[in-house]
């Protein structure tokens, strides 16, 4: 307002606006709270949440993605970390809760930081020197791995899977995953490739997690079209065509006008002997085993079935790219072009009853590049769990096998970081180096959580793992079991490089873009409410329980 002029009002009436350390104070706790959200699930001795939605459903897990997804988060600052949570899982599929954590207690230092009137510019530069030596430090103590090394792969497997519910049958679990990864994974000239989509995941409540398994073929969720089909198909052929089995329709308004008797039963007669050109198309290029990704005609059931032809219709385009890989044959478009080049094989297809439901197993593909993991479990949420547990492992698994590199676990590499990280900042210099010196203390966060959530006490086995580091024992963790620093690598808990590259690199991103942050000005909720709170914990909407963070 100029001297004695009328106020301008820039903003919005209901525009809230907070400036300066406020704003900053604001979003870091905020930032923090879902940090804390998360901590207690971290390593072998974590425990679980439940979270329950508007409608009563109730997820029960100890994924840090899946938790930050299912909480309603409302303050902007925190939904960033969210997004740390969601890009750490798409990348390496393990590692969530860890990134998380280290976003927050860099906030958490950098707090202190700022009290010391030391400007986030200054941090954030500091922090992205820290983040950079750190990655170098990574590469430095990464050991190599490849995919012939099955025993070390199951390791890998194992390690993410350590914290689960299902890790009392994680080696089963570990299996599976190695199994089929290392089916799918395909050579190129820069290494292996894995696509995960290339492996169908079926979820049968019933049973037991040991009832779990890898099998090398496709699971469609389909029964034959026709009672007389038989159940059961050895030594199949195997068409897929991607077109109906009906007698088409013309494309334009069409009227056939029948004058005559005789002439309908013509055109009946006809349309009853294209049905039968179909079946015997298919019959011609010896193919005992059908998949039709549209309907198939009742007269053209009756004809398949008189014919021993196993048919099922209406498979769904990703399971039927699925088969294609298995299988080893061929999506037919045209019927008229189908030959017997285009068949795929397998060993076996039967209809089996798993739980309620009539299913159809592939089985036997000689290498098959898409394989099928059928999961079975006690009850709806334990299913749901083991198969969030069985991603991370299949993630954990592609990219150890896609970098060829492994670190080892238990906190030992954020202690080498740490260690090496404080060494470093006495060569900087300047105020980057107090900066570079929080960023150690803060990768301190993942051995100081692990010892807290299995009830040990955290200063002292900092202590004892500092020590361990100094001494030149580069793998050296914590034994959440026997309350000891033991050597990780001798222990097999290990996982691969890039789930600590992702980790360190989303958490300095997030920790630097809500540091520099010195002004919010949030709008008037338009769903008329009252206004989102400018910040602080308070601000996360949904988070029932959850404010006395």
């Amino acid at each position: 307002m100029m001297g004695g002029q009328t106020p301008i009002l820039v903003l919005k009436e209901g525009t809230t606006r907070e400036k300066g350390k406020g704003a900053q104070g604001n979003n870091i706790a905020a930032a923090k709270a879902v940090a804390d959200a998360v901590r207690s699930t971290l390593g072998p001795r974590g425990m679980d949440k439940m979270l329950v939605d508007s409608m009563g459903d109730a997820v029960i897990t100890n994924d840090g993605v899946t938790i930050l997804k299912e909480i309603d988060i409302e303050h902007p600052a925190a939904k960033m970390l969210v997004e740390v949570a969601k890009t750490q899982d798409e990348e390496c599929g393990d590692g969530t809760t860890t990134a998380v954590i280290i976003a927050g207690e860099l906030l958490k230092k950098s707090e202190d930081l700022l009290d010391q009137n030391i400007h986030s510019t200054i941090i954030s530069s500091g922090f992205r020197m820290a983040a950079k030596k750190a990655r170098e430090i990574m590469e430095k103590v990464a050991e190599p791995v490849n995919i012939k090394d099955k025993r070390t792969l199951r390791f890998i497997a194992s390690t993410a899977m350590i914290s689960k519910s299902v890790s009392a049958s994680r080696e089963l679990m570990a299996e599976v995953a190695v199994d089929a990864v290392t089916r799918i994974a395909e050579e190129r000239d820069d290494g292996y490739y894995a696509d995960k989509d290339n492996i169908q995941v079926v979820k049968k409540q019933g049973g037991s997690i040991t009832d779990t398994k890898m099998i090398a073929g496709i699971i469609v969720d389909k029964e034959p079209v026709h009672p007389g089909m038989p159940k059961k198909v050895e030594k199949a052929k195997i068409a897929l065509i991607d077109s109906a089995f009906e007698v088409k329709k013309t494309e334009v308004d069409a009227k056939i006008q029948i004058t005559d008797p005789t002439q309908l039963q013509a055109f009946l007669a006809e349309e009853e002997n294209m049905l039968k050109n179909m079946v015997s198309t298919v019959k011609k290029a010896n193919a005992t085993v059908l998949f039709c990704q549209k309907g198939i005609d009742d007269l053209a059931q009756h004809y398949l079935a008189k014919e021993g032809i196993y048919a099922v219709r209406r498979v769904k385009k990703s399971d039927m790219e699925k088969l294609a890989k298995a299988t080893g044959g061929t999506i037919v478009t045209k019927l008229a072009d189908l030959t017997k080049s285009d068949l795929g094989t397998a060993a076996l297809v039967e209809e089996k009853k798993v739980a309620d439901d009539e299913m159809t197993f592939v089985t036997g593909c000689r290498n098959p590049k898409a394989v099928s993991v059928l999961i079975r479990g006690g009850t709806e949420h334990v299913v749901d769990e083991i198969e969030r547990s069985l991603e991370d492992a299949i993630g954990v698994v592609r990219v150890a096998i896609e970098d060829g590199k492994m670190i080892a676990g238990g906190g030992a590499t954020a202690a080498e970081i740490a260690l090496r990280l404080r060494d470093y900042a006495s060569t900087i210099g300047g105020r980057e180096q107090i900066a570079i010196e929080a960023f150690a203390s803060a990768m301190e966060v993942v051995p100081r959580t692990l010892a807290e959530n299995a009830g040990l006490d955290p200063i002292d086995t900092l202590i004892e793992l500092r020590k361990a580091h100094a001494k030149g024992k580069k793998t050296a963790g914590i034994n959440v079991y026997t309350d000891k620093v033991v050597d990780m690598r001798k222990e097999n808990v290990i996982e691969p490089l890039r789930v600590g590259l992702q980790a360190v690199s989303s958490a300095t991103d997030a920790a630097v873009m809500i540091l520099r942050i010195d002004d919010v000005i949030a709008s008037k909720s338009t769903g008329g409410g009252p206004p989102m709170p400018p910040g602080g914990p308070g601000g996360m909407g949904g988070m029932g329980g959850m404010d006395e963070y």
